[in-house]
């Protein structure tokens, strides 16, 4: 099976922009689709435009876990949510998004991260989570068969996994059902700002008047952000999955180590990772963002490994435009689909850390690597946020891995920011100026 997205293929989501809107979203990954399927289902006049296919980006190439395990404590309520909204969107489906309950571990050979998970669910606990911890002897029961040198691990059994390249187009085929309008290759050069105040968006097909614009736009986001003079500390770094073919059902659970992460699909294989690789192309935003990242990093837990330069036409590439005009194509129609090349020798490393973690799989090989570009920030934790410097602007960004299970909750909260409802949760920990008013930052978990 080739990885489904791609311009080859025809779009789904055809037409024009309209002219005139009540609200715009900018970008068609989880986050965008949920906050218009929300919208719409509210019965707002809602139009998702993207620029190149719907998931395509970041939201198909996930690990593909719904997770509140490991989350930071303001976003536990949250994913919480997101949970709930995935199984009613699973029956809305009739069962096609491959969701199941399939229980989340985290297994370590370490008793400092042991240490470390009992702290998490220490404080976790107060939010009601499923979670607890296991011994050696309790890992034999929850993942049978598997061979580990490990010492313990902290297990949710509530934890889902849905089948990402399935999902979101069919939660954006919901979001059209209700009424929302998508438009797919339909590029966003600027934010349209009169007296201070955004009122739309100028597209490579027209302008689209609006009273309020929500930005999803993942790795691109801040490209966007910049050229309006917002800049916002969010850098993309570059992550490598696989799928199996068919194999042996050696276990119904998912789970990660220092070494792999894993979780079967629907399709009798399984979604493998190398469990903590993350590499950084250095561009201009990186440099100007480093000090920001210090406090994550000397936390430790990360295999950040730095490439030179980012391949051209990437988000932070050093001859990307940073100002564009808004009659010339921009960066976002020069790079439709944001499609990094995956580090296949990390990839096949995994596929061997499966076979031997489950030696009854058998030979275990590669059926189709890929890599996404996954936003990041300082601290670990999105911003979700009404912009203050810009009204009429809701920006829902730097997910940091996070974004596919979360999506659902995130997509529904930024549409009560952009409306003026109310989110039902307190959003202080995802505010936009935490990084510019002198804020300490305080990482999320690292387990």
């Amino acid at each position: 099976m080739s990885f489904p997205f791609t311009l080859q293929t025809p779009a789904e989501h055809g037409g024009v922009p309209p002219g005139r809107v009540g609200i715009v979203v900018i970008g068609g990954g989880v986050i965008g689709v949920s906050a218009a399927l929300s919208l719409a289902r509210a019965g707002h006049d809602v139009a998702l435009l993207e620029k190149g296919r719907i998931a395509a980006e970041q939201s198909s190439r996930n690990w593909g876990w719904i997770r509140v395990q490991g989350r930071d404590m303001a976003e536990i309520p949250i994913a919480q949510e997101a949970q709930r909204i995935w199984q009613e969107l699973d029956q809305d489906c009739k069962g096609r998004l491959g969701l199941a309950e399939i229980g989340v571990h985290y297994l370590t050979r370490s008793e400092k991260s042991l240490k470390n998970y009992e702290g998490w669910l220490a404080e976790a606990q107060a939010h009601g989570v499923s979670t607890r911890m296991l011994s050696r002897a309790e890992i034999s029961e929850t993942v049978p068969g598997a061979q580990g040198d490990w010492v313990g691990g902290l297990y949710t059994p509530s934890d889902m996994k849905a089948e990402p390249w399935v999902a979101v187009p069919e939660l954006a085929r919901l979001a059209r059902d209700a009424g929302a309008r998508i438009v797919e290759r339909c590029a966003t050069r600027a934010l349209e700002i009169e007296g201070g105040r955004v009122t739309g968006v100028v597209t490579e097909r027209g302008r689209v008047k609006a009273d309020a614009v929500i930005l999803a736009g993942g790795a691109w986001s801040s490209l966007l952000l910049r050229r309006h003079g917002i800049s916002i500390p969010q850098l993309s770094v570059r992550s490598t999955a696989l799928e199996t073919g068919p194999l042996p059902q050696v276990t119904g659970t998912a789970g990660v180590d220092d070494r792999l992460a894993f979780r079967p699909r629907e399709d009798g294989g399984y979604t493998l990772a190398p469990s903590t690789l993350s590499e950084l192309h250095v561009g201009p935003d990186a440099i100007r963002a480093a000090l920001k990242y210090i406090p994550v990093l000397r936390q430790g837990g990360f295999e950040v490994k730095l490439r030179v330069r980012a391949p051209e036409g990437f988000p932070d590439a050093w001859f990307t435009p940073r100002n564009w005009a808004e009659d010339s194509a921009s960066p976002f129609e020069a790079m439709r689909i944001l499609n990094p090349e995956p580090n296949r020798a990390k990839a096949e490393d995994a596929a061997r850390a499966f076979a031997k973690t489950f030696p009854e799989a058998g030979e275990v090989t590669v059926r189709t690597a890929w890599a996404g570009m996954i936003d990041v920030l300082p601290d670990v934790v999105p911003v979700v946020d009404n912009v203050a410097a810009l009204p009429g602007l809701t920006v829902a960004t730097g997910m940091c891995g996070h974004g596919f299970g979360i999506g659902p909750a995130f997509g529904r909260i930024a549409g009560a920011l952009a409306t003026g409802g109310e989110t039902g949760h307190e959003m202080s920990r995802f505010r936009l100026a935490r990084f510019s008013d002198g804020s300490k930052m305080v990482p999320g978990p690292n387990l």
